[in-house]
């Protein structure tokens, strides 16, 4: 099975995980991928194929080779986001992409001039949806590339490698995938989370990250005669949003500034919640960032009686670059590797997280490396299929640097 077959059985998969859920996986059809992947592992001759209670798959390519070898990991998340539908994928191939504009379906165009990131890829084979749903490539495209780099190590033995673990994990796009990852189980001085985005991409700078809601207590009263009675929640909220900085939004950001992001309201004039993430790279001014919520929210109350405002505020994860910084002999194998994979590196900060940030701060160094996906979470979103075969390379030759790095 090649890598272009192996992406599109997975993406025949519903895995959209669900923000609202107390469960894990945060939705039981995540279930029946992994189930999938444990098989698929099995019948490729990986060793200690197994899934926990949780969803978690993990498994291992045994070493080739005799001496002490660092065992590293791979791992990849198998939900897909729940801003956009992941049931009933349609994807099709856009053979030698000429760069101009992609019909995915009547009325539906993906178009460089809307999405210029099409023009890196003229000339490629893009695997694209008909423009009902995403596609998936966040994160099965990174799964497919760690699978196939397996199955290449486990039918080319002259490449020498150690133990070599990968892991495929539930629920990362609602922030709780690396939760129940149990580092100590997995067994590896470090790892890599193939999660990034287009070519060259290596990343191991990421926000420090928190949720906040905000709800707002109203009282509601006729309006005909509501003069020093009503206190309308819908107008409070209205005035909290505008408390935060207009320019601190993710639509007016960049590079390394930070933001606040209005992710949901639910509102009514008995009461309303806001619901935001908080983010910042720097340390620092992300403390400032949560503690300037929590004084909108005091002042709030000032101004309409105690009680009128809370705000509860709660870290989801922090920058992984002060845990990847004393060791960064694991950034060095990924550039060297593409290096000699012919793949000019593009070393930049993640607007967001990922599962290697946490799982950094569980004591396990994770930075994060392409899986060639791009307009991640809609309709729009595409992969090149030259791109995952350089994201496998990139794995293959990760594994035999990291035996060499040993000797």
């Amino acid at each position: 099975m090649d890598i272009t077959e192996r992406f599109l059985n997975y993406t025949k998969f519903d895995t959209q995980s669900a923000e609202d859920s107390q469960s894990v996986p945060s939705t039981k059809k995540q279930l029946a991928f992994a189930e999938y992947l444990v098989k698929e592992l099995e019948n490729e001759g990986l060793d200690d194929v197994e899934m926990d209670d949780n969803g978690y798959v993990y498994a291992t390519l045994k070493s080739n080779m005799k001496g002490k070898v660092p065992t590293i990991g791979f791992i990849s998340h198998y939900d897909t986001s729940p801003d956009c539908s992941g049931a009933n994928v349609k994807a099709r191939i856009v053979k030698a992409y000429d760069g101009g504009d992609i019909t995915l379906s009547e009325g539906i165009v993906s178009s460089p001039k809307k999405f210029p990131e099409l023009l890196s890829h003229v000339g490629e084979d893009l695997i694209v949806t008909d423009g009902h749903t995403l596609l998936g490539a966040d994160d099965k495209a990174g799964i497919a590339e760690i699978v196939q780099a397996m199955c290449y190590l486990r039918d080319h033995k002259e490449i020498k490698h150690g133990d070599i673990r990968v892991a495929f994990n539930p629920d990362e796009e609602i922030g709780m995938g690396a939760h129940h990852f149990d580092v100590e189980k997995f067994g590896c001085e470090w790892g890599y989370t193939m999660d990034g985005g287009d070519l060259g991409e290596l990343e191991f700078e990421n926000f420090n990250a928190a949720g906040a809601k905000v709800t707002i207590k109203g009282v509601s009263v006729h309006p005909g005669y509501a003069k020093g009675k009503m206190l309308n929640a819908n107008r409070l909220a209205a005035e909290f949003v505008a408390m935060l900085p207009a320019d601190e939004t993710p639509e007016e950001t960049e590079g390394y500034q930070g933001f606040y992001h209005l992710t949901g309201i639910t509102s009514g004039i008995e009461g309303a919640t806001l619901s935001y993430i908080i983010r910042d790279h720097d340390r620092k001014r992300f403390e400032e960032r949560k503690n300037f919520m929590e004084d909108c929210a005091r002042k709030m109350n000032e101004k309409y009686g105690e009680g009128t405002c809370m705000a509860d505020v709660k870290d989801q994860y922090y920058n992984m670059k002060e845990k990847i910084d004393p060791n960064m002999h694991v950034i060095d194998l990924v550039l060297k590797a593409m290096q000699e994979c012919g793949i000019p590196p593009r070393v930049q900060p993640i607007r967001g997280g990922t599962d290697g940030a946490q799982l950094s701060f569980k004591g396990l160094p994770c930075p994060n490396i392409f899986a060639g996906g791009v307009n991640f979470h809609g309709p729009y979103e595409f992969v090149s299929i030259q791109v995952m075969e350089k994201a496998m390379d990139v794995i293959v030759k990760i594994c035999q640097l990291t035996a060499e790095y040993n000797d």
